[in-house]
């Protein structure tokens, strides 16, 4: 009963919210219309950096680097070939789930700092490739005066910042409507248990390998749709966009916003850019030891994060005790097999 009331509160204050981002171009100047939708963008990318961590296990500092690949694919793809949204959007998810395919080997075998480190090596390997490509990049000048996108054949390009921001708004309510979706299938319920006890789902007979690699693959097609949609935002890109800060930024929302909660990795970004965006006008110099007091307070305060701060019931289970997931008969082959 309790859990069903929950989820009922939840779902009214994801209504209320998904209500009040739709009226919040006509609440609020142009400028914060922008800002809101590139907000927008960067949490998606913090939904890819949640289910990396938080879902999968894998802690990662390199999610900017298929957030790039999609931006930049999007970039010269409107520049050059279509200005459709759709098409740009399919074409940045796969930029993003292609570099993410290329670095599996890296990434899938590796557990805790270490992923953190493979990862943040990969990231900063992107930026820099980024900043020497300049005949396609632009090097560290980026890439400015980017067409703007119609959503549709036929239909009007979104020449205003309502009009983008509504559509960075409907893009991201679908996919993370698709990532939820998807962690309620067999495949997150495994990817969840893999992750509290790996070794336990290794014995029943999971690959965990095959759903570990295709749980780094979909974050890379998120994070590209993202950059997509920075693209369709700001009309203008460049290397500073990717860098180590919005890596430590994005890890740092989805750990205040729950690093298992979809919801609160977008709520947990959103809150970290509207602070530091704030406290640089209020405190110059000072926002990024302010942001660091903020993760450290968050990592004691609340561990679980802020959506998931609640005391556990008596009597429940420990939160690192995995679910029973039964084998698929393909996977009892496979350990009858290993025996």
């Amino acid at each position: 009963m309790r859990d069903a009331v929950i989820r009922w509160v939840r779902g009214a204050v994801a209504a209320v919210v998904l209500a009040g981002l739709a009226v919040a171009p006509w609440m609020v100047d142009d400028y914060t219309t922008a800002i809101l939708a590139r907000t927008l963008a960067l949490g998606l990318v913090g939904v890819s950096v949640a289910l990396l961590t938080g879902v999968a296990g894998l802690p990662t500092l390199g999610q900017t680097a298929p957030y790039a690949a999609g931006a930049y694919a999007c970039a010269v793809l409107g520049s050059q070939v279509s200005d459709v949204g759709v098409v740009q959007l399919a074409v940045a998810a796969t930029a993003g789930a292609t570099l993410a395919a290329l670095t599996v080997p890296l990434v899938a075998p590796a557990r805790g700092v270490i992923v953190l480190m493979i990862t943040l090596a990969i990231g900063e390997l992107v930026v820099t490739v980024l900043g020497r490509w300049r005949s396609v990049t632009g090097g560290t000048d980026g890439l400015a005066g980017i067409a703007p996108v119609r959503p549709f054949w036929g239909l009007p390009v979104l020449a205003t910042d309502q009009a983008r921001y509504l559509y960075t708004l409907v893009v991201v309510a679908t996919l993370v409507g698709a990532v939820l979706l998807l962690l309620r299938t067999r495949a997150g319920l495994v990817l969840r248990a893999g992750r509290d006890d790996e070794m336990r789902l290794r014995a029943s007979g999971h690959r965990m390998p095959l759903y570990v690699s295709g749980a780094h693959i979909a974050a890379g097609a998120i994070a590209g749709a993202a950059g997509s949609l920075l693209v369709v935002a700001q009309q203008y890109i460049s290397p500073a966009d990717f860098g180590f800060d919005t890596s430590a930024l994005l890890l740092l929302g989805v750990v205040i916003g729950g690093t298992a909660s979809v919801g609160g990795a977008l709520v947990g970004a959103a809150l970290v850019i509207a602070v530091r965006d704030w406290l640089f006008g209020v405190l110059p110099g000072h926002a990024p030891l302010v942001l660091g007091a903020l993760f450290v307070a968050t990592v004691y305060l609340l561990p679980t994060g802020v959506s998931r701060a609640r005391r556990p019931r008596r009597g429940s289970p420990p939160p690192t005790a995995a679910p029973d997931v039964a084998p698929t008969p393909d996977d009892a082959a496979v350990a009858g097999s290993r025996r």
